[in-house]
């Protein structure tokens, strides 16, 4: 059974192959670590589907369940030798193949006529202003962090492309404050009737 790959699942596996967990433990390990930064399990409910579907394909397993008074029944998933495998051929694939993960900006960026040019230089100086602060606070992390360098290539990563965006984004500030990107509604009606063919139905 093929089992689609995920960030979360990834991280599911990763987590059972040093021990057993349960679902709560796995979610506040990646908090802990402050893996959340690059992992999604803002969600419980989201932690739980990829734990069922792991399970059914055969790539974890029940461990024991938890019984005890004071919470509620717990149960412990392990790894498989399955899930071993799979964890060795995601992280393979990750890591050598590049992705187009559909972030939002660019999705945004596409629409952009949608909006006038003084509507755009606000948004983005905004933008520009919160990539500062964002850098800023990767930038502490990486500053305070009392770990092996393999623990924080994440944070690594996040801040070199946090400082690429900065600069592209400046960039783009800078042609528009000078007028050399700009654009109207009646130009780009004109392109679009001259250039571009609709299907038909």
């Amino acid at each position: 059974m093929t089992t689609r790959r995920s960030p979360l699942a990834m991280a599911v596996l990763g987590l059972l192959a040093y021990q057993p967990l349960h679902p709560y433990g796995m979610q506040s390990l990646i908090k802990q670590w402050g893996k959340d930064e690059v992992i999604n399990v803002g969600q419980r409910t989201t932690l739980y589907k990829t734990i069922n579907r792991l399970h059914d394909a055969g790539l974890i397993t029940v461990h024991e369940t938890e019984r005890d008074q004071q919470y509620p029944e717990r149960t412990l998933y392990a790894l498989t030798e399955q899930g071993r495998e799979a964890l060795q051929q995601w992280m393979v694939e990750m890591l050598t193949t590049p992705r187009n993960e559909f972030p939002e900006f660019p999705a945004a960026l596409t629409f952009l006529p949608i909006l006038t040019p003084e509507q755009t230089l606000g948004l983005l100086r905004e933008r520009h202003e919160l990539l500062q602060v964002r850098l800023a606070q990767l930038e502490a992390a990486l500053g305070e962090a009392d770990v092996p360098r393999v623990s924080l290539l994440e944070t690594e990563y996040l801040r070199a492309a946090t400082e690429a965006e900065l600069r592209w984004v400046a960039g783009v500030l800078d042609d528009l404050r000078a007028g050399r990107l700009t654009w109207s509604e009646e130009r780009l009606r004109a392109f679009a009737s001259n250039h571009l063919e609709l299907p038909e139905d």
